[in-house]
């Protein structure tokens, strides 16, 4: 028998091209991420330096969609593999207005396309610190409990580019609870408050959200709250990473009633202040 042909090589990077890491996904084995340099500096172990997905045959460029070109096939599998009662919902964060990259099931009725909710504010506003969240509980609009787990994605260089989520409606399980606790004759003891999450798709919607949080809290229309009521406001649509997406200086404005000036000057006041407590 012959010995084995000459090893296909990909074609040659043109000159000057920057060096970047190579991500290689094997047919057959769902995932394969891999990314490496040697000691010289140069080259990565797959001896190119273009940065390359491999899937079927086909080149593209890019490690973050790499990443989620292996996560997608996933998303359906996990839901199915938990039933009805779970959604499994991946994001791209490159597109915050649009980041629902793929979802399976139907918990909190988001489509591909829909913006993120406000926990994925929080994650991407966390950004390098983003780190796992695993079985937290909130809240639906319409009342019904979820245990919820946030992963944060990430590229071949460490930066956050989105995140997969799987959300449980517990609400048939605290049915069957209920059920079997009056059968055994065992009390049930009160559930604690949970936060409700806004889950609409849309971030105008998420944003009017926080905000009427803070109307309900103080018992009066945004437009009407005072200035330091309104410098804890800010302070908390801050916290949840509302200002780290692009415009949202100019909706935050208009649902307070206030100029982007304003806005900008009690910006200025609570990074001053919170410079004055030691706070990054």
């Amino acid at each position: 028998m012959g010995g084995p042909g000459p090893e296909s090589r990909s074609p040659d990077p043109p000159s000057g091209a920057a060096p970047a890491r190579c991500v290689t996904i094997c047919p057959g084995i769902d995932t394969l991420l891999r990314s490496s340099r040697d000691d010289r500096g140069g080259l990565d172990s797959c001896g190119t330096d273009r940065q390359l997905r491999f899937l079927g045959g086909e080149a593209v460029t890019g490690t973050a969609d790499a990443v989620f070109g292996a996560l997608k096939p996933l998303v359906e599998g996990i839901a199915a593999t938990f039933g009805r009662s779970c959604e499994v919902v991946l994001h791209d964060y490159r597109d915050p207005e649009r980041s629902v990259a793929a979802v399976a099931g139907a918990v909190t009725g988001r489509v591909v396309g829909d913006a993120m909710s406000e926990i994925g504010l929080r994650v991407l506003a966390a950004g390098a610190d983003a780190s796992n969240e695993v079985g937290y509980v909130t809240r639906a609009q319409d009342g019904r409990l979820l245990k919820c787990t946030t992963l944060p994605l990430r590229d071949a260089d460490g930066s956050l580019i989105g995140a997969l989520c799987i959300n449980i409606d517990l609400s048939a399980i605290n049915r069957a609870t209920g059920v079997l606790s009056d059968l055994l004759g065992l009390s049930v003891s009160a559930e604690s408050p949970v936060p409700a999450t806004d889950f609409s798709g849309e971030l105008d919607q998420v944003i009017d959200s926080l905000i009427e949080r803070a109307e309900r809290a103080h018992a009066v229309p945004a437009s009407a709250l005072g200035r330091e009521q309104r410098l804890e406001l800010v302070r908390a649509l801050h916290d949840a990473g509302v200002f780290a997406l692009r415009g949202a200086p100019a909706r935050v404005a208009k649902r307070l009633g206030i100029s982007r000036t304003g806005l900008y000057n009690d910006l200025a006041t609570f990074k001053k202040d919170s410079e004055l407590l030691g706070n990054p």
